[in-house]
């Protein structure tokens, strides 16, 4: 068995204070850093992404530039490549961290999957160059990125578990029908203590 973590969006402009700061982040990311430094070797690889959008264009209408953001397909400009903003929270201790993932440059990107390394990998292609069987979830936001990174990664053939009191989300309601969804299609959801 080879198992890797992923880190999820754990970003200035995702957690409390940020353009889509989500309640809890802060705390995430300090317990991200906690767990990592009691089980940073319990994994073959830790992948850590952030978005990284451009900054001057609506990154493929995923910027709500012209009209209010609907929060579904639109969003407030976040996470600009460059900026404060997409940069890791600094409670998030990144010395750890394998591959660093960056997502969304140009285009509308949730999942982990969608990004590269600054050198061009996939993560399918790491995923399957390390052989990783299991893949430990954590990160911002439940109902979004962390969901869509999940589901990515049963598609791929990994066990899955979300370390459930390592993830915040936008919405409870929609952060509990998250992990209930992955939880029915074949994720673990687990305590990380």
């Amino acid at each position: 068995m080879s198992k890797a973590l992923f880190i999820i969006d754990v970003q200035n402009d995702f957690t409390e204070g940020g353009a889509l700061g989500v309640e809890g982040g802060a705390a995430v990311a300090a317990g991200i850093t906690r767990f990592l430094e009691a089980h940073a070797g319990d994994y073959n690889a830790i992948f850590a992404s952030r978005d990284w959008h451009d900054a001057d264009n609506d990154n493929g209408g995923h910027f709500a530039t012209d009209s209010a953001p609907d929060f579904v397909r639109t969003w407030p400009v976040h996470c600009v490549a460059g900026t404060t903003g997409a940069e890791y929270h600094p409670a998030l201790a990144t010395g750890k961290v394998t591959f660093h993932i960056r997502k969304g440059q140009g285009v509308p990107a949730y999942s982990i999957f969608e990004g590269r390394t600054e050198a061009g990998s996939t993560v399918h292609n790491l995923l399957d160059e390390h052989g990783i069987t299991d893949i430990d979830i954590t990160g911002i936001a439940t109902d979004y990125c962390v969901r869509a990174s999940a589901k990515d990664a049963l598609d791929h053939g990994q066990r899955v578990r979300i370390l459930t009191d390592l993830v915040a989300g936008v919405a409870p309601e929609s952060s509990a029908a998250a992990l209930a969804e992955l939880a029915h299609l074949g994720a673990r959801l687990e305590s990380s203590v």
